[in-house]
């Protein structure tokens, strides 16, 4: 049921932009219990000065042309735990992995009702009973 939105510089290399996928994806199924397969990502190369953020920083975070903006959407009813532990996780691996900055990993969250999806065959798979 994930939808995410990958956002970068059009410098950052395809092998980075696969990695960051995948680091997603394993923190989705593992860390926020995501189901295996559910793996549907947009990911978009940006011109510079496409990707806009403060140049000043925002809330003590200070941020550079480097950035990654991902933004999911997914059905509601995590807990504030478990988002923490997936920003973490996925931040974390982020730059263990690619060496971009644990600050320039900028995620966004949207939670929807599982009805707000169809899967295809202009079906609600996941209808109300």
């Amino acid at each position: 049921m994930p939808l995410v939105r990958i956002d970068v510089d059009a410098s950052t290399s395809p092998e980075t932009r696969a990695a960051i996928g995948d680091i997603i994806y394993e923190a989705m199924t593992s860390t926020a219990k995501v189901p295996v397969n559910d793996k549907f990502m947009i990911v978009s190369a940006h011109a510079a000065g496409e990707l806009v953020f403060p140049k000043e920083g925002y809330l003590g975070v200070e941020y550079t042309p480097g950035i990654v903006f991902i933004q999911i959407t997914w059905n509601a009813g995590r807990t504030t735990d478990v988002k923490k532990a997936f920003y973490r996780k996925v931040a974390d691996d982020i730059h263990s992995k690619t060496g971009i900055r644990t600050e320039d990993v900028w995620i966004s969250l949207v939670e929807v009702s599982p009805e707000n999806w169809s899967f295809g065959n202009g079906e609600m798979q996941y209808a109300p009973k």
